[in-house]
């Protein structure tokens, strides 16, 4: 696959789909990676990024941010290529440290419960090795890659999730702006992304799609959903129920944490304990560390202030935890099978009393979007090899705390920026990255390719 004397861009993982986020660019004779991610819906080799596409070693790797579908593939990357260096900001490689060793354990666990026999796809070594190859960079400073015959890079804050970043890169002739997953509106801990002046004359947009097929993210207004939240908790509370909230470890966790504790603290829900599980809370402890990257007026809660969940595993604590009320902030955010938040809500869905309320995307595949849209009664499967449990639970909502920008947001990205060349939508289903591709563009080129689909973008 030669791509000298012109640009291309291929999706090695999330082309018309929301998994292994990595995508080949072709710049001026060099080859740059933009994110190396798995997928959450497969396993095994199956998962990550499809590697043959590489004939040769990428001259460098860009990690947007420490979510697993945009890094948890590095480390393997980098056992095939050990020579190549990686770049993110230098909290995402804190973050990647955490989350690619947590990745390993998880991966370990999986051999044993699946037997698949591929896992673990890479080690505790491998994911020391990767951290070691990766450079911290910090936001809105340009550096010379000079792996890549001087293309240059700046690193912007995207808004998402801490030391989330979009990458500006400038070759000759061309400049490329890759949004990663971004987030327009500010949140409780982080200020929405730093908007790019239009003056730097973006050729070609590299954007997410995510929300593309929701109209109903469009409609969503931050402080209404946080009064939706209150409410519905403060129900939870005074009937004498738990309310559960399934969390990403990573940035969905904090941040709702520190909307409960103001909520709490000025007496928009009642006082009663709040809990967090395992990966959330070692992330925390990041957040700590990186006061910069937060807002200016943020209010970070020691996390001594949140107590701990403790054994999800053990049937007999999990149901002390719901004798009395409370609030529980648990992975996963998507309610995957096995995980704290499912292994909780096996219990809760028995009593009507409790409340589990969603606060990020939903897969359509997922158990949470199931129990979401379940009908009362139905019988769903929370742990693998054990039977379905009927449904008894009815306070079941979803609010609109994600950090991803509705699709209205995005189109207003491309229609500020002016994309003189191309905009390519990526990292969004089909539907998704449809409604993009008809309805955000400015008369330039757009594409939407497909994992392995190759597409040029300049001669």
């Amino acid at each position: 696959m030669s791509e000298v004397g012109k640009i291309t861009f291929t999706p090695l993982g999330g082309g018309q789909e929301i998994g292994a986020n990595s995508y080949l660019l072709g710049l001026d004779g060099h080859r740059i990676l933009l994110d190396c991610g798995v997928h959450p819906k497969k396993e095994g080799v199956e998962a990550l990024p499809d590697f043959s596409l590489l004939d040769r070693p990428p001259d460098a790797v860009f990690i947007s941010h420490g979510h697993v579908d945009h890094c948890g593939g590095l480390p393997r990357l980098l056992k095939l290529f050990p020579n190549t260096t990686s770049y993110a900001t230098a909290a995402t490689v804190r973050i990647m440290d955490r989350m690619l060793h947590n990745s390993v354990a998880v991966m370990k666990i999986l051999v044993q419960e699946r037997g698949i026999r591929d896992y673990p796809l890479y080690s505790h070594d491998d994911v020391d090795q990767a951290i070691d190859q990766t450079v911290g960079m910090p936001y809105d400073e340009p550096f010379v890659l000079q792996e890549a015959g001087e293309t240059s890079s700046t690193l912007h804050h995207a808004g998402h999730v801490l030391g989330g970043a979009s990458v500006l890169l400038r070759a000759q002739g061309h400049t490329l702006f890759y949004t990663g997953d971004i987030c327009a509106a500010d949140q409780e801990l982080l200020s929405g992304r730093t908007v790019l002046d239009p003056s730097v004359g973006i050729d070609t947009l590299v954007i997410e799609s995510t929300y593309g097929a929701d109209a109903e993210a469009d409609e969503s207004r931050y402080d209404e959903e946080i009064a939706r939240f209150s409410k519905g908790v403060t129900a939870v509370l005074e009937r004498g129920g738990v309310a559960l909230v399934p969390s990403f470890a990573l940035g969905r966790t904090q941040e709702v944490l520190n909307i409960i504790a103001r909520l709490q603290e000025t007496g928009r829900i009642p006082e009663a304990p709040v809990l967090s599980s395992g990966l959330g809370r070692a992330i925390y402890e990041v957040y700590r560390r990186f006061p910069d990257y937060l807002r200016s007026d943020a209010n970070l809660r020691p996390l001594r202030q949140f107590g701990r969940v403790g054994d999800v595993w053990n049937v007999k604590k999990v149901r002390a935890l719901l004798r009395r009320p409370a609030i529980i902030v648990a992975t996963s955010g998507m309610m995957v099978e096995n995980t704290p938040s499912a292994l909780i809500a096996q219990e809760m869905v028995r009593d009507p009393r409790h409340g589990i309320f969603f606060v990020g995307y939903l897969d359509p595949d997922s158990l949470g979007f199931r129990l979401l849209n379940a009908q009362p009664g139905v019988a769903l499967r929370f742990q693998l090899g054990k039977s379905p449990v009927g449904v008894a639970l009815e306070d079941i909502q979803w609010f609109c705390f994600s950090a991803h920008a509705p699709r209205q947001a995005l189109r207003d990205i491309v229609n500020r920026l002016q994309p003189r060349k191309n905009v390519v939508f990526v990292h969004g289903d089909q539907e998704a990255v449809g409604w993009m591709y008809d309805n955000a563009g400015n008369g330039c080129r757009r594409f939407a390719p497909a994992t392995g689909e190759t597409v040029t973008l300049g001669d």
